[in-house]
């Protein structure tokens, strides 16, 4: 029973890490999404329309 809760022990101590790693990961990719975003909303034809739909949710 020892040795089963040994090799069991071991096997989670190699998995250690891999929370880090997949936490950069996310961080990475939340980051690309927002420079995609920003890229996509900065530009003339989109913040037009954006400033259209404001306007008229406004002026109701």
């Amino acid at each position: 029973m020892n040795r089963r809760l040994q090799e069991i022990m071991d096997q989670l101590r190699d998995e250690q890490g891999s929370t880090t790693a997949e936490f950069a990961m996310v961080t990475l990719a939340a980051v690309a999404f927002a420079g995609l975003l920003i890229s996509i909303l900065s530009s003339g034809d989109v913040r037009g329309m954006l400033m259209g739909l404001i306007t008229k949710a406004l002026s109701l």
